[in-house]
């Protein structure tokens, strides 16, 4: 049985082994996961964590594999944490073997990892930041995390990604509109894959169109890229551009370091409050007592739920 000391050991040295069983830990929400978590983030902040997210069929899996075949043509340790859309019945992913990407598990400087969303807003879970933190502490230079898809909730990917690509295709439907909706402002760079299609070009007229009018101010002016993922076509491109990206906030990290500490402390404190407050309002008989009522039509929950916090919050002060 490993203990959490060796894990960590056997994560900071790089072994495989150890980084899939951390990421396991942190997934199963084992009771170890804190105290794993704890020991290894002294040893984060050095990986480049870039977000890939755009619509479904974009073809982002396509060009994560080509993404993470160009940084290891430039030396680069890589690793991927794939999110993918929860089964209803066992929680697992759908798409766990991302077999595109096959061919990559064999270089042992690539670490790759499909996780399930588990159903949380936006497909980021608590434990896809703990994979990211696993993996940055490991020693990968670039951390990649590829989400389920796009749209209002994807804005999740934020809370994650210090570089964030979102990913679009020709011939998907309402392009632009789906490109508003929640992720135009959170772009680092816009991505127009399967380029070779009809309308490409259009795209990519559309999209810096609608950056146009974004009024805010910026020193970095998000890139409209066109690829071609099945080809390899303007991935170079593309990481280079990733890797200026880097250089940007390198040059200016404490704002949105210190904005990505406080969202990430916010969090922790309203899953602690939520845990300890709802444990101990669930021994107190009035909550089964409001159970009944919601369950007979006599109380609505939102009620219910202020007549509970209301008396906990009374018990605090006195």
């Amino acid at each position: 049985m490993t203990t959490i000391d060796e894990l960590v050991t056997g994560v900071l040295s790089g072994d495989r082994r150890s980084i899939a069983k951390a990421i396991s830990v942190v997934e199963n929400n084992a009771k170890e996961a804190k105290r794993l978590v704890a020991l290894l983030y002294p040893h984060t902040g050095k990986s480049h964590i870039i977000g890939l997210t755009g619509a479904g069929g974009a073809g982002k899996s396509t060009l994560a594999d080509k993404i993470v075949r160009e940084y290891r043509q430039r030396g680069k340790k890589v690793g991927v944490v794939a999110v993918d859309p929860s089964s209803p019945f066992t929680g697992g992913a759908f798409l766990g073997d991302r077999i595109r990407m096959q061919e990559l598990s064999t270089d042992h400087e690539v670490f790759i990892r499909s996780m399930a969303t588990r159903n949380y807003p936006g497909g980021i879970a608590k434990a896809t930041k703990d994979a990211v933190r696993v993996m940055d502490a490991s020693g990968k230079d670039v951390v990649i995390v590829e989400t389920a898809g796009a749209g209002q909730s994807e804005v999740e990917i934020i809370k994650v990604a210090q570089t964030i690509v979102v990913v679009h295709a020709p011939g998907l439907g309402d392009e632009i509109q789906a490109i508003k909706a929640g992720i135009m402002e959170i772009a680092d760079i816009f991505v127009v894959n399967k380029a070779d299609r009809e309308n490409a070009n259009k795209t990519v007229t559309d999209i810096q169109a609608n950056l146009q009018l974004d009024n805010k101010e910026a020193r970095w002016k998000t890139p409209v890229l066109k690829t071609t993922a099945l080809t390899g076509e303007g991935v170079s491109e593309l990481v280079q551009k990733m890797e200026e990206h880097r250089q940007y906030l390198n040059q200016e990290p404490e704002n949105r370091s210190l904005g990505r500490a406080e969202a990430e402390l916010t969090e922790a404190l309203r899953e602690r409050m939520v845990d300890s407050i709802l444990g101990n309002l669930k021994k107190e008989a009035r909550f089964q007592e409001l159970l009944k009522k919601i369950s007979d039509r006599k109380i609505d929950p939102a009620s219910a739920a202020e007549q509970l916090l209301k008396k906990a919050f009374e018990s605090v002060k006195t």
